[in-house]
């Protein structure tokens, strides 16, 4: 084994690889020639992670790293408010990397701090609890783990300041009871006749 940094891979006719890099224990440079390259994490998932992930709402990758709502638009923020992301739980970082995503999720934080409130999309879900039959079918669908099952009334219920608004309850619903605030079928319905008289 040699502890080092690959620079980089080159196969020549014969379809051997050559690897150049520096070798870090005795600081000089290298050229290895090699069969086969494997690129693999040098670090893994902690083993808790899926726990993690049920208790706070969270999406995990095959790796079993945790993911980032959108890698661009949202690196440290997750589908769960109020959960940010930081450091090595998404994957191998080094430490500037880490302070700096440690410091736009302590910015995250800051901002929802200093708001004093919280504000609520007007798009969310509600389940109408003369229709719901307690199937329990949305709540294995709600990627946010914003349905409940109140037991004492055998009903689905959502939590209205957890709940996105995504509609994979509405959509799946058998009885109906699920629906989106706004995007009832018959807004739905008539959005899309006013498209197909125009």
């Amino acid at each position: 084994m040699i502890r080092g940094k690959a620079g980089s891979i080159s196969e020549d006719e014969n379809g051997i690889l050559t690897v150049k890099g520096e070798d870090t224990l005795s600081n000089r440079l290298i050229e290895v020639k090699v069969e086969m390259v494997i690129l693999c994490n040098a670090m893994e998932a902690r083993p808790d992670a899926p726990d993690v992930m049920r208790k706070f709402g969270i999406g995990i990758g095959s790796d079993g790293f945790f993911q980032e709502e959108h890698p661009k638009l949202a690196p440290v923020s997750t589908p769960t408010s109020g959960v940010f992301l930081a450091g090595a739980c998404q994957g191998p970082k080094d430490i500037p990397d880490t302070v700096a995503q440690a410091k736009g999720a302590a910015a995250e934080c800051l901002a929802l701090t200093c708001a004093g409130h919280v504000e609520t999309p007007p798009m969310i879900s509600s389940i109408d609890p003369d229709i719901c039959v307690g199937c329990q079918l949305c709540i294995g669908l709600c990627a946010y783990s914003a349905i409940e099952f109140n037991a004492r009334a055998g009903i689905s219920e959502v939590n209205s300041a957890i709940c996105k608004g995504c509609g994979s309850c509405a959509g799946a619903c058998p009885s109906g009871a699920a629906k989106v605030r706004h995007f009832t079928d018959k807004q739905i319905f008539a959005e899309i006749d006013g498209l197909l008289l125009n």
